[in-house]
């Protein structure tokens, strides 16, 4: 219970940042993403397979992506927090991929549709449920991660 009055007091924190005038503050003793923080394209890869072939996913798990452009950093960083902390994976700079209960979906739903009423802004944030099938089927472009050798699908023939 306790992490539940956590999570819907983030919201809060928000609710108030936006009340308070506070949207376009700079960070106080807090940096912003830095890039080199965010783990390499392999080990996010990894950690989106991870999820796809997550052997024991529970019945009532959902797979879903959230996705976002949003241009204050400070509410971009809250809801970063805010999403690692509901259990999703960061899998690119603005992508997220979750497989949690439909109950945790539906509050990440509703409370991320709130933050983005609390702001005058031009942001927007996507939830895109996705089967385990489509996402076994997906393909990488870009820098070169074979993703059958990471999920060891690949045959190797020696002669």
């Amino acid at each position: 219970m306790a992490k539940k009055s956590t999570l819907v007091n983030y919201i809060e924190v928000l609710r108030k940042l936006a009340h308070a005038g506070m949207q376009g503050a700079e960070y106080v003793n807090r940096k912003g993403v830095v890039l080199s923080d965010i783990p390499t394209l392999e080990e996010r890869v990894e950690k989106l397979l991870g999820v796809v072939n997550r052997k024991n996913r529970e019945a009532g798990n959902m797979l879903f992506f959230v996705m976002y452009d949003i241009e204050s950093d400070k509410v971009r960083y809250n809801v970063v927090k805010y999403l690692e902390r509901m259990g999703c994976v960061r899998i690119q700079k603005s992508i997220f991929l979750a497989d949690i209960s439909a109950e945790k979906y539906r509050s990440i739903r509703n409370d991320l549709a709130e933050v983005q009423a609390l702001y005058d802004n031009h942001d927007s944030i996507i939830i895109c449920p996705v089967s385990t099938d489509l996402l076994r089927n997906m393909k990488i472009i870009g820098k070169s991660v074979d993703v059958d050798v990471i999920i060891k699908s690949k045959n190797t023939l020696f002669f």
